[in-house]
């Protein structure tokens, strides 16, 4: 039972944050310049990595990983986040 909650938390948050992505996209493509586009479209950056895994066979690098937050971002998580609840 909680691996189904992880499970749907970490569907949720990648699938808000594509959503998010797509509606700051479309604000920077379609609002005019602005205070408005400004503030919807500000962005906060954060990264990790990259990390490096070396096995004796397999060696894989994974990185970097970058996070990006604006107001549209967190409107997508909490519209993903809506849907999921109602949906399941």
């Amino acid at each position: 039972m909680r691996t189904r909650g992880v499970r749907r938390l970490v569907w949720t948050l990648v699938l808000g944050l594509f959503l998010g992505g797509l509606f700051t996209k479309l604000a920077t493509i379609f609002l005019p310049e602005g205070a408005p586009r400004d503030f919807l479209t500000t962005s906060v950056f954060s990264s990790m990595g990259p990390f490096s895994i070396d096995l004796v066979a397999v060696a894989i690098t994974v990185g970097p990983l970058v996070i990006t937050l604006n107001v549209l971002t967190l409107v997508g998580i909490a519209i993903t986040a809506f849907i999921a609840r109602s949906w399941i």
